[in-house]
């Protein structure tokens, strides 16, 4: 009985003493929950959810210079922004924390929730991952444009199948009217995806972008050898079959972004104007580089054209075998 008893005492005694561990999960996690409510006038309101995480003291010097501190409330800092809050903007708090899952109610009803870790100092919080809306079309198409052109240029895959589209060429229109049917099918299904018409999980279009190269690379070293095919005859059909793939790879990048409804159109436009003149730049270098290459080592080019061809095909051939498993784990 005694040492039931003692049981008995030790379990009532753990009940008051957990339930006050797991009042505020700050404690526990070390991950507080902050409220952004967008108000009138371009007023908006930061309410703080956990009583334990440090006040802001002066909540001017976590917000984009333009914004003014105003008069707070009760576990909540209010604060104006001339002009709005963009994409471009972010807040830093100074805490400590593992992180914290900022909610962000804007005016136009949309509310969208983000979790930012900490660096042991400050939290960042962007709000373009929170979609903020654009603040300006100046600011919308800065910033897609160069998402766009960065896009094409850092894709080493997608320049590796441009790469394969200009060995596979032969004559100017020929060129204009390949590159222009690509253009065309990635556009169709970077807008499909994105406006959430036609979703496609990445990793089977990462693992179809990579087979689109080696197909490309065999019917390159196939006209090498004399075997000419409707490829060869008609590349743009080609470039725009895979150019319908290649889009779903684009529209990664602005989904990992955050969009606001009311800039999905003029954001689409600024992006694919930035992916076509990353894709242009890269195409007048290359053209370039040929030319020298003929006009210096115009013996070798064919053999030159040839290992090209053949590196395309290894490479894509090992980015496939690295992605294929990654379909079965998603």
């Amino acid at each position: 009985m005694t040492k039931k008893f003692t049981l008995a005492l030790c379990f009532l005694f753990a009940i008051p003493a957990s339930s006050s561990v797991f009042a505020h999960d700050i404690d526990v996690t070390g991950v507080a929950r902050v409220f952004m409510d967008e108000m009138e006038n371009n007023e908006y309101r930061l309410s703080i959810v956990d009583q334990q995480v440090p006040p802001l003291f002066n909540v001017e010097r976590i917000l984009p210079e333009r914004c003014v501190g105003l008069e707070p409330g009760g576990y909540s800092y209010r604060f104006s922004c001339y002009p709005s809050l963009n994409i471009n903007d972010s807040i830093s708090f100074p805490w400590g924390l593992q992180g914290v899952v900022v909610v962000a109610r804007w005016n136009s009803g949309d509310n969208v929730s983000g979790y930012f870790p900490g660096d042991g100092n400050y939290i960042d919080v962007p709000l373009a991952e929170l979609k903020a809306g654009a603040g300006s079309i100046r600011n919308l198409a800065i910033r897609y444009l160069e998402l766009g052109a960065e896009h094409i240029l850092y894709g080493i895959d997608h320049l590796l199948f441009v790469l394969g589209l200009l060995l596979l060429l032969k004559g100017f229109w020929i060129l204009i009217k390949t590159i222009t049917a690509f253009t065309i099918a990635h556009s169709i299904t970077l807008a499909c995806a994105v406006l959430g018409i036609f979703p496609v999980p990445g990793p089977p279009i990462e693992v179809l972008i990579a087979l689109s190269i080696i197909f490309l690379a065999r019917e390159i070293i196939m006209g090498h050898r004399g075997q000419q095919t409707l490829v060869h005859s008609k590349p743009w059909l080609i470039a725009f079959a895979f150019g319908l793939i290649h889009g779903f790879g684009f529209a990664g990048a602005l989904g990992e972004l955050g969009l606001s409804n009311a800039d999905i159109p003029l954001a689409l436009l600024f992006f694919n104007l930035g992916v076509e003149a990353g894709q242009v730049g890269f195409i007048c270098v290359l053209i370039a580089v040929n030319l020298a290459l003929a006009k210096f080592l115009s013996s070798s080019l064919l053999s030159i054209h040839k290992g090209l061809a053949y590196g395309l095909g290894g490479i894509a051939a090992f980015w496939f075998l690295e992605r294929l498993p990654l379909i079965l784990v998603a």
